[in-house]
């Protein structure tokens, strides 16, 4: 019934520098303290950017005309990628040249909206090689993969992860099929490396209906869970209070404006706290982006180039 309208990310592999790493090992650490916008009042806003064709900067150019503070409370970099290594049959994390230079410029695409007190969360979708977060076949191997995840967070200097349970094509390369632990294990551990940061759920995939085992339910481990299909209104199927869901899904420029009001104004009515956008790209969008700002926090919003 519903179409998913998302252009993923397929590119090909650039190797990481071990230059490159250590020097931004240092950047992640040595940042400007944030300094916070101005307060407001309402729903967190989440966006993605599809860094393959724009700017993770995109996101700190939108205010509130009425108070002057961001639109946007969560930038989520869109995506890395988990891969399968046939040779050593385990799970990677993998960054396209394209998520590379947003993790090797963080001091200036991801620590210029910190500044501003956006938070940065990075993304990491499935790859097509049959490697998905529902299919580690024991807890260590999940764990393993978390290591990663928290590490890279640790390095670049991030505000957490996104889980997108799409691509993975479970069964490729000889993996297995999604189990019952394979989720949990990985959330599990993962909450334990980074107990300070996000860990956020884009709500699709084996991985999203498989959120307990063994007597341990991890969805409190979130701190957001989202509506995966654009121009919609769907509550995520996850133990979690409202002030961290977001049934209202848009993609900016795509959903009608009218959609976008609707469902904004939906979100307030019935006591949500959260409002996903998809796909802010480099144009001016302050007619879209207001379309829902005016239903969430009573203002329009202002684009600064």
């Amino acid at each position: 019934m519903f179409t998913l309208v998302r252009s993923r990310v397929r590119m090909a592999a650039l190797a990481l520098s071990a230059v490159a790493a250590l020097a931004l090992g240092a950047t992640a650490t040595t940042g400007a303290a944030a300094v916070p916008a101005p307060a407001k009042q309402g729903p967190t806003s989440v966006a993605y950017v599809e860094v393959n064709n724009n700017s993770m900067l995109n996101v700190g150019k939108y205010s509130l005309a009425n108070g002057g503070g961001n639109v946007f409370d969560v930038a989520v970099i869109f995506a890395a990628n988990i891969n399968y290594d046939t040779g050593t049959k385990a799970a990677h994390l993998y960054f396209n040249e394209n998520v590379q230079r947003v993790l090797d410029n963080a001091a200036h695409e991801i620590r210029s909206l910190q500044q501003k007190g956006i938070k940065v969360v990075l993304s990491v979708l499935g790859n097509h090689q049959g490697a998905g977060f529902a299919n580690f076949p024991s807890k260590e191997a999940a764990s393993a993969f978390a290591k990663q995840l928290s590490d890279t967070v640790a390095k670049y200097g991030l505000d957490g992860i996104d889980f997108d349970d799409e691509y993975a094509e479970y069964g490729n390369n000889g993996t297995g099929q999604p189990n019952d632990s394979s989720f949990v294990h990985l959330v599990t551990a993962l909450r334990a490396n980074m107990p300070g940061k996000i860990i956020s759920l884009y709500n699709i995939g084996p991985a999203a209906s498989r959120l307990s085992y063994g007597g341990v339910d991890v969805s409190s481990k979130f701190d957001y869970a989202w509506n995966p299909y654009y121009g919609t209104w769907q509550v995520p199927g996850i133990a979690l209070p409202k002030s961290k869901l977001s049934p209202a899904a848009v993609e900016i420029g795509r959903t009608s404006q009218s959609t976008v009001a609707d469902l904004a104004r939906r979100t307030v009515s019935e006591g949500y706290g959260v409002y996903l956008t998809y796909n802010l790209d480099g144009t001016d969008r302050s007619a879209d982006v207001s379309a829902f700002t005016r239903e969430l926090y009573g203002s329009d919003a202002v684009y600064t180039p």
